[in-house]
């Protein structure tokens, strides 16, 4: 039946497909709940879905290189962690300087498991789930097991999550920098096209002679500073630095990515893609619970739209493959 469909053309819409279906159930929700389509609502929206586009754009460059990283979550938390003890320490700390140690911080901790999967030869979902437990365990040492509250940070700090630029939200703010970056990068460079190739065809990109290590440990460098930024920016935004900061959220950040269209097999996967899944998520978190859905029943509804989403791209694939192989045959 879903061929009939000619699911190689819906494929070439799917983003228009996801964004229709946010449009409707944004709708939906607006009549069941007149407050979600306000200002205000949709500002808290676009603030919450901000820290999770960011991760969600790393975490699709390393799904597309067939790769998986379960450590953003702890690196988040070191990240944060380390910040907040820094700013305690130095409340005269300049805010930019803050968001630069985060950013290092989670870079180092990429550095460490691309050179795992790049040179060592360690699986990803093995080398990241060993770094995970070890960055937690680091989180847990730096801060002697206590936390870092608001009183302890300076306001300047805590003041990244509220200030606004250009009259946009600052955590708003760079997540659009960032989708332009990766916008740019992935689908006009040259090192973007590397890296859907190293997906795609390990073998074909290997005789082709791209320095597959090469690219592997920019794109978990790039992940890991991905997670320090978004360490930061979760520690001002909730004013908090906690041993067990994003516990479990890599999971969220996967689901974003697999909604968006990526492929955990590798090879596939879109800017735009991505940016509507974290939406789709974002207004699933916000809107459920002001239609009164209860917690497990979010929970029971969020995975059941992402089965429902691995489905389809696991079809869409398949025909699309079978449609090459009956070409190369004639």
């Amino acid at each position: 039946m879903l061929q009939q469909l000619n699911l190689e053309k819906v494929s070439k819409f799917r983003e228009l497909g996801l964004l229709a279906f946010i449009i409707i159930l944004a709708l939906v929700i607006q009549l069941l709940n007149p407050a979600f389509l306000t200002i205000g609502n949709l500002r808290d929206l676009l603030t919450n879905t901000a820290i999770l586009s960011i991760l969600a754009l790393g975490m699709m460059l390393v799904l597309i290189t067939r790769g998986i990283d379960l450590s953003i979550g702890a690196t988040l938390a070191l990240s944060g962690m380390i910040t907040a003890l820094t700013v305690s320490a130095f409340p005269g700390l300049h805010p930019i300087l803050a968001i630069l140690l985060g950013i290092v911080v989670g870079c180092v901790c990429g550095v460490i498991l691309g050179l795992l999967v790049s040179k060592v030869g360690i699986l990803p979902i093995i080398a990241s789930l060993g770094l995970m437990n070890v960055f937690r365990g680091l989180t847990f040492w730096a801060s002697g097991g206590e936390w870092v509250s608001a009183y302890q940070m300076p306001d300047s700090f805590k003041n990244i999550a509220t200030s606004t630029i250009l009259g946009t939200n600052t955590l708003v703010f760079i997540a659009i920098l960032i989708f332009l970056f990766f916008y740019y990068f992935v689908n006009t460079t040259i090192t973007g096209r590397q890296i859907y190739a190293i997906g795609s065809n390990p073998d074909s990109a290997r005789v082709s002679g791209i320095n597959q290590a090469k690219i592997l440990m920019l794109v978990y460098m790039m992940m890991g500073g991905l997670s320090g930024l978004a360490g930061v920016l979760w520690v001002s935004k909730f004013a908090s630095a906690q041993g067990d900061t994003a516990t479990g959220y890599e999971l969220t950040v996967i689901a974003a990515c697999i909604l968006g269209g990526v492929s955990i097999a590798g090879g596939v996967g879109k800017v735009t893609g991505v940016l509507l899944g974290a939406m789709l998520l974002g207004v699933l978190s916000n809107g459920l619970p002001l239609i009164n859905v209860s917690p497990f029943w979010q929970m029971g509804i969020e995975g059941t739209i992402i089965l429902i989403a691995v489905l389809f791209n696991t079809n869409i694939r398949e025909f699309i493959e079978r449609n090459n192989r009956l070409r190369r045959e004639i």
